[in-house]
């Protein structure tokens, strides 16, 4: 690991830390109206659905560059969708697709 990767870990926690921390140090702080509630609420899901979708369908080509990636990742992503749709359960979906890439990685499928 580079120091330079451990600088950066500081500079990020010491320019985020103040926002996650100042609501619960002050107490007389008013409370967020409900849509910004609900818009927070949703927004760690979001981004880490971005980050997940970019690590499914993007893949470096042979020029370097990034480009669309079709393949059995795919199948796993609807797969985990089909199942929360079904049974209302994120973790289910979840295990689920995250066995289903193991098993054809492990048979060289993927």
């Amino acid at each position: 690991m580079s120091s330079d990767y451990v600088l950066l870990a500081v500079f990020m926690a010491a320019a985020t830390y103040p926002f996650r921390a100042v609501p619960m140090l002050v107490p007389h702080m008013r409370r967020l109206p409900a849509p910004a509630l609900q818009y927070l609420r949703l927004a760690g899901p979001a981004i880490l659905a971005s980050l997940a979708a970019v690590s499914v369908a993007v893949r470096t080509g042979s020029n370097g560059r990034p480009e669309l990636y079709i393949g059995p990742e795919w199948l796993a992503v609807a797969l985990c969708v089909a199942i929360v749709v079904w049974r209302r359960n994120l973790l289910l979906g979840l295990v689920v697709a995250a066995v289903m890439i193991a098993v054809l990685r492990a048979v060289g499928l993927a």
